[in-house]
């Protein structure tokens, strides 16, 4: 059973549902030295180490080897899956995955911080009319 950090579209438990196929127990966490960035032309964002920075996200509990399997398609070429320790209030310092952008797609990061409260304002309803496919993933 692995841990996964998500940080992004991933947050929201009834899309997390959708791609992981399963419910899983989660709880908020911070992951240290990292920036999350939106992506040019996207509605998700992308994380890149950076000394310093911290990212708010979501830490599921104990995911089965298929929901990683996956949420590994679901990512697809963009990201790599990364361990990583992260902190949550609960649960203190625990170790996770998470998906990186791979250094070759860096250049598609705006730069810029990628906020979740718009995304669920905007970007959400767009995202899940654009994924329908990750209910056959």
């Amino acid at each position: 059973m692995t841990h996964i950090f998500a940080y992004g579209s991933l947050m929201c438990a009834d899309i997390m549902q959708r791609v992981a196929g399963c419910r899983a127990q989660s709880t908020e966490a911070v992951l240290k030295g990292f920036f999350r960035s939106g992506i040019h032309g996207e509605d998700y964002p992308g994380i890149a180490p950076r000394p310093g920075a911290t990212v708010t996200g979501v830490l599921y509990l104990n995911l089965p080897e298929e929901a990683i399997r996956r949420l590994d398609v679901f990512e697809g070429e963009w990201y790599e899956r990364r361990k990583v320790e992260v902190v949550s209030s609960e649960y203190g310092a625990c170790p996770a995955m998470v998906y990186v952008i791979k250094d070759r797609y860096r250049d598609r990061l705006t730069h810029e911080e990628w906020s979740y409260a718009q995304f669920l304002a905007t970007g959400k309803a767009k995202f899940e009319k654009a994924y329908l496919g990750f209910d056959r993933i």
